[in-house]
């Protein structure tokens, strides 16, 4: 008999880097105008930022996640209801680097009735100024890297490192980026949402925009535009499309951050780049129909049985 088949499979381990932020989230009826007042139909504070929204999806899916990046003063009182919520998701936490005299990112997020997200956050300065632990301490049984953008400043270079590696490193690119940025080459797979591809490219097409980014670096390329699906390139040049899948939303927060740990996390178990398009964007779709941000992500079974019933809907269609 051969054991080692025999074993269990151990999941990969993604390594999410980013800053976790506290959300006070808010229903409102109508995000208020200008010098007005608005009373919510239900409020909840939750955990998150992107990392930590991406690790949520991961572990849920059948992935091990760890979360690197700084966070507030330990003595602050949020911290240990964050820390307690990560525990119970089963997200690794010792790489969670405490800023001595600094707040915890902090978010206000009102959602209206058609699920979407206005978002005023506060993200101390200092924080930039982390020093993240050693690459062989982050990289050691590390299936893949998933990282925002705006944390380029204390991750490019563990990132390079990570490619060097021949280790994955995907990045949610969900603000401008100059065309002279490390990550563009410090990078496997970059996903922008729409607005800052254009932005970055300086194009008001989201394919152009992906072509003239596609001369300057050999990532992967796509973007992500909502209700209107993904665009990206394959190994050709050539443009994709994978359609989103039409869903009841109720609350986007968060669903572009469990889009991409669902991408990541295919993308470790050697899926089709379609495929794992597809598999995001199962999963953040599923995540829009529930309330509580990425805490409303779903489980993996829920992922397939949702991709199985399209499938058998659309026979005929190939897959996109």
């Amino acid at each position: 008999m051969n054991f080692h088949a025999a074993a269990p499979r151990i999941p990969p381990r993604i390594l999410c880097i980013g800053m976790p932020v506290r959300d006070l989230t808010f229903r409102v009826r109508g995000v208020p105008d200008r010098g007005s007042k608005e009373n919510a139909t239900h409020f909840e504070e939750i955990c998150g930022g992107n990392a930590l929204n991406a690790a949520i999806a991961i572990v849920r899916l059948g992935g091990r996640a760890s979360i690197c990046g700084p966070i507030g003063d330990a003595r602050e009182t949020a911290s240990k209801y964050m820390f307690e919520k990560m525990a119970h998701e089963g997200i690794e936490t010792k790489h969670i680097l405490h800023m001595p005299g600094l707040v915890t990112p902090i978010s206000t997020i009102m959602l209206d009735p058609t699920g979407e997200r206005t978002i005023v956050t506060f993200r101390d300065p200092e924080l930039w100024k982390v020093r993240l632990p050693r690459p062989e301490i982050l990289l050691d049984d590390c299936a893949a890297v998933l990282t925002e953008s705006r944390c380029a400043e204390f991750c490019t270079d563990l990132c390079a490192e990570a490619r060097k590696r021949d280790i994955p490193v995907i990045v949610d690119v969900d603000r401008a980026m100059s065309l002279r940025e490390g990550l563009l080459t410090a990078s496997s797979h970059l996903v922008f949402s729409s607005e800052p591809l254009q932005e970055t490219a300086d194009v008001t097409d989201d394919g152009h925009a992906l072509k003239k980014i596609a001369k300057l670096t050999g990532s992967f390329l796509a973007g992500t535009r909502g209700p209107r699906g993904t665009i990206w390139l394959n190994e050709q040049g050539e443009l994709g499309e994978t359609p989103a899948f039409p869903v009841h939303t109720v609350d986007t927060l968060g669903a572009g951050d469990v889009f991409h740990g669902a991408f990541a996390l295919a993308i470790t178990e050697g899926q089709e780049l379609r495929d794992a398009l597809r598999f995001a964007s199962a999963a953040a779709a599923l995540k829009c129909t529930r309330f509580g941000g990425a805490f409303a992500a779903p489980q993996r079974t829920e992922v397939e049985q949702f991709l199985e019933q399209d499938r058998s809907a659309r026979p005929t269609e190939n897959s996109q």
